[in-house]
């Protein structure tokens, strides 16, 4: 009986190693299916909010949770029922941009005390290309007594999903699979062909399953800093980039792509992992980096954009009321890894401005304790002096130009400073709106 028959059987288990906003929604959907699914985390707290049927990633929902038959654990010697590990950790960088592989470390350190014969190992984790087979596998040998090839099979298959986003889900974006020989690319093909609905694509090996992650969030990461860099450009020259771009994207091949605030545990992470591994090897790189740089200083451009409105609108800056509505890295998610909104929040800082900030999506201990800052209803926001529009939440998007007036204090609406970083006003409402504004 080959070793899918024996998955769907049930005769052996699958665990994840790894319950965030990747690990959780896969362990879900192999359990919708029929799997044996063991979800391990370190993060006892998180395994209790699971338990208790409470989604706090937003990812699948509380429903889901409540209903899922995946048995969550702390407990790492659970995951010596299961045959089959996925590895989905995060892979943030260090304070100098270099990988920190601190997560994916300590996960091959706990499956490799934990790993029996036979099984199999999948990386999800964001890692530059050679990282498993050269860093991984030798943990997993020495951790477990076992070889690598002979008593266990090694295979990478990147995570794609894109948090917060409802219609690109795990189930219908293609999977890249890839596996340390044959025997290991089909039987992980076979594993994951069980929840990707558009299926598979297999790869000849490790390194190239390795590059294709890191290289597509590269290519978006480029993008968005040409569109960051023109932002800056236009700024110069009294044009709206929003306009421009629309009026771009009215051709067959335009890319659209917009300018932004670009963080995240992908786009804003994975860069610096190829860049990593190519300086190792020799190669300097000449455009990946300065994209980089561009999206890294958006932050600091929005704070002093911010500030000389509203030195224009006759404002002391110092004396200022600043509230910023939005923390999370993107809209419509809870996800507040590598937000630039903090970067916003630091040069404010620069100018003795201490902000207000605003994220129904956030979770208010964690922005205490990431970022240090203590969230603010919507409903208790007044007196006003200027609003920065950060990210676009739908609570945010709802609001009129008139309903963000309201947040202002009683004054002339000519000393009243809105910036809309993500474009959602039009500029026919912001300029009958008698405000000092500012789109990116």
């Amino acid at each position: 009986m080959s070793f899918y028959s024996e998955l769907v059987n049930r005769d052996k288990k699958l665990s994840v190693v790894g319950l965030g906003y990747v690990g959780m929604p896969i362990a879900v959907a192999f359990a919708k299916k029929g799997i044996d699914v063991i979800g391990f985390d370190l993060n006892s707290d998180k395994i209790g909010l699971y338990k208790a049927g409470i989604d706090p990633t937003k990812e699948v929902g509380d429903d889901a949770i409540k209903n899922t038959t995946v048995c969550f654990t702390s407990d790492q010697a659970d995951l010596q029922k299961a045959k089959f590990h996925i590895i989905a950790v995060p892979t943030p960088v260090n304070s100098d941009h270099t990988p920190d592989l601190t997560p994916v470390i300590g996960a091959s350190q706990i499956v490799g005390r934990n790993l029996t014969k036979g099984s199999f190992v999948v990386f999800e984790s964001t890692v530059y290309p050679g990282c498993t087979e050269d860093v991984c596998v030798p943990i997993l040998e020495r951790e477990s007594g076992l070889r690598c090839g002979a008593d266990f099979k090694v295979g990478y298959s990147p995570e794609r999903i894109n948090p917060g986003d409802k219609l690109h889900r795990l189930e219908n974006i293609t999977k890249i699979v890839s596996g340390c020989d044959e025997e290991a690319l089909q039987t992980i093909k076979a594993v994951y062909d069980i929840v990707i609905e558009v299926g598979t694509y297999p790869v000849s090996n490790i390194r190239t399953a390795e590059a294709v992650k890191v290289v597509e969030n590269s290519q978006r990461d480029i993008n968005i800093a040409f569109m960051n860099e023109l932002a800056m450009a236009f700024d110069r020259m009294d044009i709206d980039t929003n306009e421009v771009i629309d009026g771009m994207n009215t051709k067959w091949n335009a890319l659209g792509f917009r300018p932004g605030l670009v963080g995240g545990h992908c786009i804003g992470v994975d860069p610096y992992y190829f860049t990593y591994q190519a300086e190792k090897l020799g190669y300097h790189s000449q455009i990946i980096l300065n994209g980089r740089i561009v999206n890294d200083g958006m932050g600091k451009f929005v704070a002093d954009a911010a500030v000389k409105k509203m030195v224009a609108a006759g404002q002391a800056p110092r004396k200022s009321k600043v509230v910023i509505l939005g923390l999370t890295f993107k809209e419509n998610c809870p996800d507040t890894r590598n937000s630039k909104v903090e970067d916003i929040i630091r040069r404010l800082a620069e100018y003795e401005i201490s902000p207000v900030v605003v994220d129904p999506w956030a979770d208010e201990a964690e922005a205490m304790r990431e970022y240090g800052v203590a969230l603010t209803k919507l409903g208790e926001v007044k007196d006003a002096d200027c609003v920065i529009v950060a990210v676009a939440h739908n609570e945010f998007r709802a609001l009129s130009v008139d309903d963000i007036k309201k947040l202002f204090k009683d004054c002339d609406d000519s000393q009243k400073v809105l910036v809309d970083v993500k474009g959602i006003y039009k500029i026919a409402d912001l300029k009958n709106s008698g405000m000092k504004y500012w789109r990116l």
